[in-house]
């Protein structure tokens, strides 16, 4: 085969620029500290680092999904706990009104103690959350969610949760209609209350469950059953009847003991009635229900309790079913309060599996896109010798030329 001059110097030149580009993309790789810098260098390696940079971006969005969950949940947890302490206050307020000495305008005194914890009280749940909403406003509101009205606090939110965009359960709001409106009447099981058409100065206890096998409560019943206790006076002698909703008496004619649970006979209930009723004085027994409104029960007691005139037996009845229903809402307040802890204690461990998948993706995108340095620089050494010798091999098929050595 004729190897020519030009030959040789073509030959010469496309591998001079062959080490020359090798040379820059090593020099680029160290500048840059990756072995991929575009998806031709390496198109499978390039995928896997797309696949792990998205990785990366959806736990940061997870991320900062927990920070707004958190945030909301250590304010909601904080203004239940001054609800509590509230809550406690006024528990304290009533117990002290049902000294029998107080005159009408020293309860009137602590009526409005009780209604200034209510204000404080409705300014707690119309908490902000810092980022333009309400931690109780259930599934979202733009004003406050509790609004005082004539008829008492309504709840004007949509009850529920907003639920944060994670592939986790986080909450962002408080259900506000669950937590501060609806706990149970009663004890829990059944309510007992007075007629409002009583004359004596008996009252009536929340009252307490014998047997739970012969509960007639829960029941699925449109209209749950009820009972009464319906007092007969002549002279000096009180007896009571127990009737059924039919007014069928289950018992009747029974001699009353002040202060003595009357059983409610194969209902596994029993109530307890003090003081002196009246003749036809009638106490009610009925299903306890989820709708007790904080607001509700202070107002009711508050309203009771400055009325002028009232008798001994109408003080603890206002009394006992406040210290009642607000031990009811304390249970249910500390219930949310309970399930707002967990949220705080599960988003612990949520963070902890979002760092590692997101250390996951970080040391994933690495191996598919970083640069050994050691072996890097020992390439752009033997590179940039392998060019210099190019270089000089170059300039030494320069002289070799017919003409050169003529001349």
């Amino acid at each position: 085969m004729r190897v020519t001059t030009s030959l040789s110097y073509e030959q010469s030149i496309v591998n001079l620029q062959k080490r020359q580009q090798e040379l820059s993309n090593s020099q680029v790789q160290l500048t840059s500290g990756k072995r991929v810098n575009k998806a031709s260098d390496d198109p499978t390696a390039a995928a896997r680092a797309e696949r792990a940079l998205t990785s990366i971006a959806r736990t940061e969005a997870n991320q900062r999904a927990i920070d707004a969950s958190r945030n909301v949940m250590n304010i909601a947890e904080s203004a239940m706990a001054d609800s509590i302490d509230l809550m406690q206050s006024a528990r304290e307020t009533l117990v002290a009104i049902g000294n029998g000495s107080y005159t009408d305008s020293e309860r009137s005194a602590l009526a409005n103690k009780l209604a200034e914890i209510r204000k404080q009280l409705l300014n707690v749940a119309n908490r902000p959350d810092g980022g333009g909403g309400y931690v109780f406003g259930g599934q979202g509101s733009s004003s406050p969610p509790f609004v005082d009205t004539p008829t008492g606090v309504e709840f004007q939110g949509q009850s529920g949760e907003i639920m944060a965009s994670s592939g986790e359960a986080l909450t962002l709001t408080v259900d506000g209609r669950k937590a501060w409106l609806q706990a149970k009447s009663g004890n829990g099981v059944f309510t007992a209350a007075p007629d409002s058409g009583n004359s004596g100065s008996a009252w009536v206890t929340s009252g307490a469950v014998t047997n739970p096998s012969q509960l007639p409560y829960p029941s699925s019943a449109a209209t749950p059953p009820s009972y009464s206790v319906v007092f007969t006076v002549s002279g000096s002698t009180t007896t009571y009847d127990v009737l059924d909703d039919s007014g069928t008496a289950l018992v009747s004619g029974q001699p009353y003991k002040a202060g003595k649970a009357i059983d409610i006979p194969g209902l596994g209930m029993s109530v307890t009635i003090s003081g002196g009723p009246g003749n036809g004085d009638k106490f009610t027994v009925g299903q306890s229900e989820p709708d007790l409104s904080i607001f509700d029960s202070l107002d009711k007691a508050i309203s009771t309790l400055k009325t002028a005139g009232i008798n001994n037996g109408q003080v603890m009845q206002a009394v006992n079913t406040g210290v009642t229903e607000l031990d009811s809402i304390l249970g249910n307040m500390q219930g949310s309060r309970s399930a707002v802890g967990e949220t705080l204690n599960r988003m612990d461990g949520v963070e902890s599996r979002n760092s590692a998948l997101k250390l996951a993706a970080k040391t994933e995108k690495s191996n598919a896109e970083d640069l050994d340095m050691t072996e890097a620089i020992s390439e752009f050494t033997n590179r940039q010798s392998g060019y210099q010798a190019a270089l000089q091999s170059y300039a030494s098929i320069q002289k070799l030329s017919l003409f050169q050595y003529i001349g």
